[in-house]
């Protein structure tokens, strides 16, 4: 929702809001309790040539003239190329940026883009308490290791085998729920050949031809049913964890010529924002300790290892190359490692 909270670090406190919906009348209600300041990425802030003092962020000044419109041309980049010279920016230098670097977590965590106005207050939980606003302690906010539980499975025919299964996980912190598809009666005791695949609404549901996800998610099943079993896990991290909105961004700017990795750092992202724990955590519930892992990533492998989940064998998986995503699929090797 992007909705406005207090943020509390010891004895310090903030009010802070998403720079995406930030509304003219909600900017006002911030200057008559304190003085904001934006809170930025360092990929954003290098794209405006603005300082990172914070190193993962920047926080810069907001001008006493600054409207919504600025502060909105300042967290997006959709008219960067229109409107070039934005600054000179007040990089702040002084200070704790621990707030400023929640507020990022929490935009992102919402799948906005990751740019906030955070105003510092001293009597933070009275103002909460006296506008009905919700009071987190920042130390809930930064990304802790995922608990996630079943909550469902079913027996599900699909086409590449009869013996398909589905289970459903929840997370507890309230994200998004991740998917598994068993196929057959993989042995739990053996490497199991095991993918994980993120959403990809364009790729998977519409036939996008940007990407090779679609391609990947059906030559997965394929061998698996090919094999007679197998785990793929189905994980809501779409666009690489931006969510849909902020994928759509990126394509936006890729349009102008960017490369995925350059447009992702536009919108103030990482390269991958995705957590693999997830996908290590949902396994070790469904009781594997080593699989075959179907990937092109060699981070997906390390990250298995790193928690906990033996690698035996890296499977590639190669399809999906078109003229329309050759670019795509080249960046991911050349910036991301990608094995193509």
């Amino acid at each position: 929702m992007g909705a406005a909270v207090v943020l509390r670090a010891d004895d310090a406190f903030a009010v802070i809001q998403a720079a995406e919906v930030l509304r003219p009348e909600r900017l006002a209600d911030l200057r008559q309790v304190g003085v904001p300041e934006m809170a930025l990425t360092r990929h954003r802030a290098e794209t405006l040539r603005a300082r990172a003092y914070d190193g993962d962020i920047a926080r810069i000044a907001v001008p006493e003239t600054a409207d919504c419109h600025w502060i909105r041309a300042v967290a997006e980049p959709a008219t960067d190329l229109d409107t070039p010279m934005k600054g000179p920016f007040l990089s702040l230098r002084d200070g704790n940026a621990g707030l400023h670097r929640a507020a990022i977590s929490l935009c992102k965590s919402a799948h906005l883009i990751p740019a906030a106005v955070v105003v510092p207050l001293t009597e933070g939980a009275a103002l909460a308490a006296a506008n009905d606003l919700t009071l987190l302690d920042a130390g809930l906010v930064a990304p802790l290791a995922p608990v996630l539980h079943s909550v469902a499975a079913a027996r599900v025919p699909l086409a590449v085998s009869s013996a398909g299964r589905v289970h459903v996980f929840r997370p507890e912190d309230g994200g998004e729920e991740h998917y598994v598809v068993e196929i057959g009666t993989p042995d739990r005791a053996a490497p199991v050949l095991t993918r994980l695949h993120s959403a990809c609404f364009t790729g998977d549901v519409l036939g996008s031809l940007k990407c090779d996800c679609g391609a990947q998610l059906a030559a997965a099943l394929a061998q698996m049913g090919a094999e007679g079993a197998g785990i793929l896990l189905y994980l809501n991290q779409e666009g690489r964890g931006i969510g849909l909105a902020n994928k759509m961004r990126a394509y936006s700017l890729q349009d102008q010529g960017f490369d995925t990795v350059e447009a992702n750092h536009r919108l103030g992202f990482e390269d991958d924002e995705r957590d693999f724990r997830i996908g290590a955590e949902i396994l070790k519930k469904l009781g594997m300790v080593s699989v075959r892992l179907m990937t092109n990533n060699p981070a997906k492998v390390e990250r298995m290892q790193a928690n906990g989940i033996a690698v035996v064998e890296r499977v590639p998986l190669k399809v999906g190359l078109r003229a329309e995503n050759a670019a795509y699929l080249a960046t991911k090797a050349a910036k991301s490692g990608h094995l193509l």
